[in-house]
């Protein structure tokens, strides 16, 4: 396993006082940063890695990043059916999350998968890759 270090961009006035930076929390493996310090760690992970949804393996791969917590898998690795979503979110170091339904034997899951088309610089390690939410198991 390697570890990359991801820097945050300057949380100018994302605090709720506008006062104070937002604290971001990475916490995997005994990693932890915050944004105040202005840093944030990304662990490259070379163990198989197995996303599944209704008992489904949608996504599978020996090259997954965490960022926060969350298993980023390489586009490629998913083996399901996805639709693009019309959804989106934004996150002030990483950028704006797009998100994909899952189809697997004719069940939607809605937004299911997120991504981010364009990340930010400080978040550049998680292009080309995908996340999971509501439902999908990952196991590594």
């Amino acid at each position: 396993m390697r570890i990359r270090e991801l820097r945050l961009a300057d949380d100018v006035g994302a605090g709720p006082s506008n006062l104070e930076p937002r604290r971001h929390r990475c916490v995997r493996e005994g990693i932890r940063a915050v944004s105040g310090n202005r840093s944030c760690d990304a662990t490259v992970v070379h163990d198989m890695a197995r996303a599944t949804w209704n008992g489904v393996v949608i996504a599978e791969s020996d090259d997954t990043v965490i960022v926060e917590g969350n298993h980023y898998f390489p586009r490629e690795s998913l083996t399901a059916e996805v639709r693009e979503s019309f959804k989106t979110t934004g996150c002030p170091w990483k950028g704006t999350a797009n998100y994909l339904t899952l189809v697997v034997d004719g069940a939607e899951n809605t937004d299911a998968i997120w991504y981010y088309a364009e990340p930010k610089d400080a978040a550049k390690e998680i292009a080309g890759r995908v996340a999971f939410w509501k439902g999908i198991t990952v196991e590594a």
